[in-house]
Parts: C-alpha cells; structure tokens; sequence
C-alpha cells in the first residue's frame, strides 16, 4: 500500500485555499491540521475555507503547539512573506526545529539563494533543518517551475545556447491582492516614485535566484547580475474592481534580471505586467490569456509558451493554482530527501501521481 504522508496547510489566503484544495485531490495525502493567523477563522473547517462547499473534518487554529503536536510529515507553508520577510524566516525555523518537513511560497529569494543573499539569511535555515532532520523546499510557479524545471528541460535538446530567457507575460487587473499590487509594485502610484520592487538590488533579490539557479544547473560562471525597467502610464482611468487607477499613474511594468557574461545577457528573468491588455502594445505579448514563455535562443532557437487558465476563466487563479500545487505535489519528493535546504535541482521530477480522474 502507498505511503501517506500527513501535511497541515499553514494559512488560508490567496495560494492557502488552493493548497488545501490540492492535498484534498491527492489520494497519498492527508490534511491533519490548519493553522490561521486570521482569530475570524479560527474553528471553521478547512473545506469552507477554501471554498470547497463541503466539509473536510478539519478545523482551523492559532495554536501553533496544537499543530506541531500532531507530527505531521510536513506543513505546506504559504503566509505572506513580503512584508514581514525576518519574521517569516523564524518561522521556519521554528517549524524546521520542530522537525517537521516545510515546502514554502517564500521568501521568494530561497528558491535558491546562494550567490543571491549574504549567508546570514541562508546558514541558520540549512542548520534548523539539518538539527531537525528535514528538509526546505521554496518555490512555485515564478519564482519556481515556470522558470526553473521548465527551461532546463527543454534545454536538454539543445545543440548550443546563446540566450535563455524567462518570462512572466500577465495581466494582474485580476489578481485582487492590493498590497503585491500597489505597496510593492507601484500600480496606481505616481510615475515619478520608485515603488519598493525596483529600489535598486530588490528586483536581484526577489529574482536574482532565477538567474543563479539556471546558472548552476547549466554550469555557467556568470561575470554579475543586471536590472533593467520601464514603466508605462494609464490614458485614462482603469476600474479594477477593487480598486481605480488613475489616468497617469502606474498601469504597467516591463522589468528583466540579466545574467551576464563576456558583457551580454545570457540568462534573463523577464516580466511583462499589464493592467489592460492593450497597454504598451510594443511589448510582448502573451500566448492566450496569459503565459510563461521560456525562449532558448541558440541552435535551435525554441519557444515555449505554458498558457494559464483556471476553470473560472481566469488566467490569475491558474497561476495561483500553480504555485499551490508546485508545493503540493513535491511534499512526498521533500519529505524522502536529505535534511537541509534544498532546490529544484536537488529533487526527483514530480509528477502528479493519483491526480488523473
């Protein structure tokens, strides 16, 4: 009989209710805790929270001793980081002691932060899950598969490579999460401000282990890391929904992270964020309502484009479904790995075994 592994979901929000909903669908996994920071949900079961109109016998909680006592195999960890990015770091740690193994949504730059962050932010992690005889596992959809696994593989039927090039190409007008939105990447703000996503280093930070990890897994010595932007202006007001960005502030971001050798880019993280779709037309373009586009430029030249959309129609819930399952689907791979922090490189494939109906 297959081994089930016992996982506790680690909040509720935007990614949270997917992974709930992705452990749920996994016949080898069992959701035997919920931890909320929100005191609102505290007693509501799983199943409500995430939407999925039954019960699912597990009731939500603060108490972290609670969850911890239960023993599970591993917490599929997907609080907000971004704004709390040293308390968030305690907290795995915490958990990593605790002995219990962690697959996270962030902080982003763990996806693989050699090269990326001073060792201070890396060494006490590795040595919580070494103490604790786990594992780490950091990433998603971006940072994570779409611009991880997903070039590397396809740079397995290349000749010779000249460029790999990563790129987002989204609309966000859909993705209802004002603080990502406005507080870190500046929609709706002035032009003349320089939001905290492109205050010089925080773009290499956050993508910077995009550029180092496909650096590695294709033993290339990069001579540095560049960052490069533009901004475009709303013509007139933009009705979001939940919120209205005013004509000539912020309404969309093309920015890349460019690894660098013998003076030309070639490794880049590229993003292409609109608010409507027919702003900055001379930039590029998605695939469908919306895609991951990988482009290996060399002999041959490849393009790849992974285009989103979740059975709502939007192509913003299939992208938080991606980095949910990211997470979900590798818990067996990271539970049966070596303790310590660990990358997409030091996994097996992971598939998604029990998952077709």
């Amino acid at each position: 009989m297959p081994k089930t592994y016992r996982v506790v979901a680690w909040s509720t929000g935007h990614v949270g209710r997917h992974v709930i909903a992705g452990i749920d669908a996994r016949p080898d996994l069992e959701l035997v805790g919920l931890w909320v920071s929100n005191p609102d949900k505290v007693g509501k079961d799983a199943g409500e929270l995430a939407g999925l109109g039954r019960s699912l016998g597990v009731a939500a909680t603060s108490d972290e001793t609670a969850l911890l006592d239960l023993a599970p195999d591993a917490v599929v960890h997907t609080a907000m980081a971004d704004h709390r990015l040293f308390e968030a770091l305690d907290d795995l740690q915490r958990l990593l002691r605790a002995g219990v193994n962690v697959l996270s949504s962030g902080p982003v730059f763990l996806q693989y932060p050699f090269g990326v962050v001073d060792d201070s932010m890396i060494t006490p992690l590795d040595e919580a899950a070494r103490a604790g005889g786990v594992s780490l596992f950091v990433n998603g959809v971006d940072p994570g598969f779409a611009n991880d696994i997903l070039p590397l593989v396809l740079t397995g039927v290349s000749e010779r490579i000249e460029e790999v090039r990563v790129a987002e190409i989204l609309n966000y007008a859909t993705y209802d999460q004002p603080m990502i939105l406005f507080d870190i990447m500046g929609f709706a703000g002035a032009m003349e401000d320089v939001p905290m996503i492109l205050q010089p280093g925080v773009l290499t930070s956050a993508w910077g282990s995009v550029v180092r990890q496909l650096a590695a897994g294709l033993d290339v010595e990069l001579d540095g890391v560049e960052e490069w932007y533009e901004r475009v202006a709303a013509p007139e007001a933009i009705e979001l929904g939940y919120a209205t960005v005013e004509p000539g502030t912020a309404a969309a971001l093309h920015f890349e992270v460019r690894g660098m050798k013998d003076g030309r880019a070639v490794l880049v993280l590229e993003h292409v964020t609109r608010l409507r779709d027919d702003l900055a037309p001379d930039w590029p373009q998605p695939a469908g309502a919306g895609c991951y586009r990988v482009t290996i430029t060399g002999e041959p030249t490849y393009t790849l484009d992974l285009q989103l959309l979740g059975t709502d129609g939007d192509h913003n819930t299939a992208g938080l479904k991606a980095t949910a399952m990211r997470l979900v689907n590798a818990v067996p791979a990271v539970v049966d790995a070596r303790p310590g922090l660990l990358t997409a490189l030091d996994l097996p494939p992971v598939f998604g075994r029990g998952l077709v109906v």
